[in-house]
């Protein structure tokens, strides 16, 4: 009987972690920004740090969970509620550094993961089944997108003018960006800091391009 209980875990690694994603996002704060109001260490609510080097489940103490609730005014039942929300419209996505998607053969020729150093993460579900996640290091994207926010792809979504999107150069550059316009011959884009010039980048030279449908920010 002991044995059995033991298997049936009531709650799930991702679960945990999904809520506490979505109580940053009801208090406005990134995972990093949720962990810092808490008076953690910055990158403990980080995604790279639920998972271990050698791939083993890292859960949230039971201290850091109650000092985020206490730092957004959360109650555990609100808490609870979240944990179901994750339990009912989330699923795992691939998941890698941004820093690492640059490397070559981080994705295939179609633009879907490829190769190592992909990890899972649960995010809110799409109807787009290839959907992917990036996480933000740095500050290179704000003010848009800041260290330790997570941004979700979507291949097969449609892109149209005024969409965040991610482009992948034949070079091998990623690129975050506002699509500004699109023909056939080029892209013009529009750097996250709209202080910067737009961009164009010729057709000849983009290997694929996907919209981005969520950010944790």
């Amino acid at each position: 009987m002991v044995r059995q209980a033991k298997a049936q875990r009531i709650l799930t690694h991702d679960q945990i972690w999904v809520a506490l994603d979505r109580l940053a996002e009801r208090a406005g704060l990134s995972p990093s920004g949720l962990a810092k109001r808490a008076g953690l260490d910055p990158t403990t609510f980080n995604r790279s740090k639920r998972v271990t080097p050698d791939g083993r489940e890292r859960w949230p103490s039971t201290e850091s969970i109650a000092k985020a609730l206490e730092a957004t005014g959360a109650s555990l039942d609100t808490f609870a509620s979240l944990i179901g929300e994750a339990a009912g419209d989330a699923r795992a996505v691939p998941l890698l550094g941004f820093a690492l998607a640059n490397t070559s053969g981080a994705f295939d020729e179609s633009g879907l993961p490829s190769g190592k150093g992909w990890t899972e993460t649960a995010l809110p579900a799409t109807e787009d089944g290839r959907t992917f996640a990036l996480e933000i290091a740095g500050n290179a994207l704000a003010p848009v997108y800041r260290d330790g926010d997570m941004i979700l792809i979507s291949p097969g979504t449609p892109i149209r003018k005024g969409d965040r999107v991610v482009v992948r150069t034949k070079a091998g550059d990623m690129i975050v960006a506002t699509l500004k316009r699109r023909t056939a011959k080029a892209l013009d884009l529009q750097q996250m800091d709209e202080t910067q010039a737009e961009r164009t980048i010729a057709a000849s030279e983009v290997a694929w391009i996907a919209r981005i449908v969520w950010a944790s920010q």
